[in-house]
C-alpha cells in the first residue's frame, strides 16, 4: 500500500485498542478462526475507535459521507482461536488528501496473532469519490487515540 509500513507488533505503538471475542460461528471444524473473519474484526474496531473519537460513523453517513474500504492486507501470524478475546489495536497511517490508511495489530492475551492494513476513501451517497470531512482529517492528521 502506498506510503504505509509494516504494522509495529508493539501494542503501544497504537492510538486505540477495542477487544473483540471470536465466536463459535466464526471458527472452523478446528474451532480456529476463518480468515475472513479478521477483516469484520478491523471494521468493528474502526466503527469503535471513530465512536470513541466523538466521530461516529453513522453521523458520517447521515451527514452522506461513507468511508469505502479500497484495500486490506492481513498478515497471519499465529491461529486465533473460538472464545478467546482479541485486542485489536489500530492507528491512522498515511493521510493524503482523499484517502488514508489505517494499520492494526491483533493480539491475544498480549501476543501477536496477526497484522493488518487497509487503505480508505470517502464516497458520497452515490459511491462517487468525496472530499474528506474536516473533522475526520483532523482527527486522522492528529494520530488521536
Amino acid at each position: 500500500m502506498p506510503g504505509v509500513t509494516h504494522p509495529s507488533r508493539e501494542p503501544t505503538a497504537y492510538a486505540f485498542t477495542h477487544p473483540v471475542r471470536t465466536r463459535f460461528a466464526e471458527t472452523d471444524a478446528m474451532a480456529v478462526v476463518h480468515h475472513g473473519s479478521y477483516l469484520l474484526y478491523l471494521e468493528e474496531a474502526r466503527v469503535a475507535w471513530l465512536r470513541s473519537l466523538g466521530n461516529p460513523y453513522a453521523e458520517m453517513r447521515a451527514g452522506g459521507i461513507d468511508i469505502a474500504v479500497l484495500q486490506v492486507e492481513v498478515s497471519y501470524l499465529r491461529a486465533v482461536r473460538f472464545d478467546e478475546v482479541v485486542d485489536v489495536a489500530l492507528r491512522p497511517a498515511d493521510l493524503r488528501r482523499a484517502t488514508f490508511g489505517i494499520e492494526y495489530l491483533l493480539t491475544v492475551d498480549g501476543e501477536p496473532r496477526a497484522t493488518a492494513r487497509s487503505r480508505h476513501g470517502c464516497v458520497d451517497g452515490q459511491g462517487r469519490a468525496a472530499r474528506m470531512p474536516p473533522a475526520l482529517a483532523n482527527l486522522l492528521g492528529s494520530g488521536s487515540g
